[in-house]
């Protein structure tokens, strides 16, 4: 029996789910080998100093050599910790990463040729457009961005396989023909813009996640509780981590502005009005609104660290919010699911 191409890219579908949990196992390996290692260096660490102040207590010497040293010691450990968690696991989860983007568009692509137009006019194809453009993102930043982000990859890997797994089950339809108000060039502009800025949404938010845990760390890093998440020593600071997720969040914000004129303007051409207070176009303006606010509070009102993650964090939800419940619960023009 011959298989036609909207079930061959069923098939990639599945075959991309299944490599990206590959992917996921092995960048949480390689997360095991940094708590490790990172553990490691704290013992070494506190033996050094516990060495360094029988010395000193003995010769009743400075102590400020004893606060240098094993502070030296630690940063030397950490950096073999960084080493150490830049694995074979690591190398694995890149590649298996890559291999899972390669199945995942040519999903996309078939699913478009089966379709005889683009993939994302209802929330399976949306879904699956969305997803890989979140890949993309992610594997993109790796190559261009100067800080090592591949330990981001186990919640990249994470959540693409649980938003890709929650489409393909649920969202699910056959190819059909588009509806007279989706048959424009506006279909192509406006929804890829908009998946391309979830798509860095998706990896500021994923920063914002572990700038909150490194905070945490920093804040308890005395107690006995860091030990808990001890891989984030191998990581970088929480600031360096807020200033990355800021920079990816201007730049999706900026697309999300385009997406919100690109939408007023497709709007009056296929119903004559560019706004409507349409339900989409309600949370299409207040995702806008939480991404403007987030940047304004951080660059003149100082709302730095925890305050400015929450605000991402929340923009986030706001952006799943409006994929999900907007299109499963809420009836208006822009009810496309397909469901």
């Amino acid at each position: 029996m011959q298989l036609t191409l909207d079930e061959i890219s069923i098939l990639c579908v599945y075959s991309a789910m299944v490599v990206y949990a590959i992917a996921f196992i092995a960048f949480s390996i390689d997360l095991a080998r940094r708590s490790a290692a990172a553990t490691a260096a704290t013992d070494a660490a506190a033996r050094v100093e516990a060495k360094e102040a029988v010395g000193v207590g003995a010769s009743g010497g400075p102590s400020s050599a004893v606060a240098a040293k094993p502070a030296a010691s630690l940063r030397q450990a950490q950096d073999g910790a960084v080493a150490y968690g830049r694995s074979p696991s690591l190398r694995v989860g890149v590649a298996m990463t890559v291999l899972a983007w390669i199945l995942h568009l040519s999903a996309t692509v078939l699913r478009g040729l089966a379709a005889g137009r683009v993939p994302w006019a209802n929330m399976y194809e949306f879904a699956l457009t969305g997803t890989l453009i979140i890949t993309t993102v992610f594997l993109v930043v790796l190559v261009v961005s100067k800080q090592d982000l591949r330990f981001l990859g186990t919640f990249i890997t994470g959540l693409v396989l649980v938003l890709l797994g929650v489409a393909a089950l649920n969202f699910y339809v056959s190819p059909i023909p588009l509806p007279p108000a989706l048959q424009s060039v506006w279909l192509v502009i406006h929804v890829f813009v908009a998946s391309a800025s979830v798509g860095l949404f998706a990896l500021g938010f994923a920063l914002s996640v572990v700038q909150l845990m490194q905070a945490r760390r920093e804040s308890i890093a005395a107690t006995a509780k860091a030990a808990k998440l001890t891989f984030l020593a191998t990581l970088p600071d929480s600031v360096t981590l807020e200033n990355l997720a800021y920079r990816i969040n201007i730049i999706g914000f900026i697309m999300w502005t385009f997406t919100l004129m690109a939408g007023s303007i497709w709007a009056e051409k296929a119903w004559g009005r560019y706004w409507g207070w349409d339900t989409k176009e309600v949370w299409t303006f207040i995702i806008w609104v939480v991404y403007a606010g987030y940047i304004h509070a951080r660059a003149t009102r100082g709302w730095r660290g925890s305050r400015s993650a929450w605000l991402a964090i929340i923009g986030f939800s706001t952006v799943l919010f409006n994929f999900t419940v907007v299109n499963l619960f809420f009836k208006g023009l822009h009810a496309y699911s397909g469901l």
